[in-house]
């Protein structure tokens, strides 16, 4: 798929984003909250921002499968090379408890890596979009802003974490790349504050699944950052279960 075609569908989702983000802040005040059979928590909210961005992205590439958190069970476990990755509401447990962080998100995946993605955090009024290397953009109200994250702009180094206290390994591998600092936040926003340029890094151990990460992967990726597992290897996607390996987000090679 080429860059414009690619520029053309992103492009083409902004204003159903925006309105599925309405839809979210709506609901938000009269949520219902499920359990799923894993345990994890699923609102309304989360249920009817995946109907509307499911059904525009069908309208706008009918050929390609769309992969959703809150739709998996239909579909059959088996490896995929080209594909749609949703996560309507990331950060969910965020969004039941009031909070802002939470984000909606979708990414192109072709040859098993994310080509296009959308972020929208909807009660900071923060879109991100990308659909190819130095052609990631924020819009924040009616400014839009190409992102550039690895220009130098401080002396020291921020980090993200997703956990308040995270562990003594993820703390030695902030340590090593000179963090003096970090903040603990919830959501896909997290790659997207790398790709502003207002964060250094971010790392995981194993976790969550592919639709968490995918879309920011393409954004923070599109605006400069390197973006491997621990051990300095390249992230695929479409494996079977959908998990994702460890993770390390630099907002540049060398910190």
């Amino acid at each position: 798929m080429k860059i414009n075609k690619l520029k053309k569908i992103i492009e083409s989702l902004i204003p159903t984003f925006y309105l599925a983000g309405k839809k979210s802040i709506a609901l938000s005040k009269k949520l219902k909250v499920f359990k799923k059979k894993d345990g994890t928590s699923v609102t309304n909210g989360d249920l009817e921002v995946n109907k509307i961005i499911q059904k525009k992205i069908k309208s706008l590439t009918p050929e390609l499968e769309i992969i959703s958190e809150e739709n998996i069970k239909g579909h059959i476990y088996k490896k995929r090379d080209n594909f749609w990755l949703i996560d309507p509401i990331d950060g969910t447990n965020g969004y039941i408890k009031g909070e802002k962080e939470y984000t909606l998100n979708a990414a192109i995946i072709l040859k098993r890596k994310p080509v296009a993605g959308i972020i929208y955090a909807p009660k900071l009024n923060r879109l991100f979009y990308s659909y190819g290397p130095r052609n990631a953009y924020e819009i924040s109200g009616k400014k839009k802003n190409k992102l550039d994250c690895k220009k130098n702009i401080r002396n020291t180094n921020i980090g993200i974490t997703s956990s308040s206290n995270p562990s003594d390994y993820i703390l030695k591998i902030l340590k090593k790349n000179n963090v003096v600092s970090f903040k603990e936040i919830r959501s896909s926003l997290k790659f997207c504050l790398i790709a502003a340029n207002e964060y250094d890094i971010y790392a995981a151990r194993p976790r969550a699944k592919e639709w968490d990460i995918a879309a920011g992967h393409a954004i923070a990726s599109h605006a400069g950052a390197v973006i491997t597992t621990h051990s300095n290897k390249k992230i695929l996607y479409g494996k079977k279960d959908f998990s994702n390996p460890s993770l390390l987000v630099k907002r540049k090679k060398l910190l």
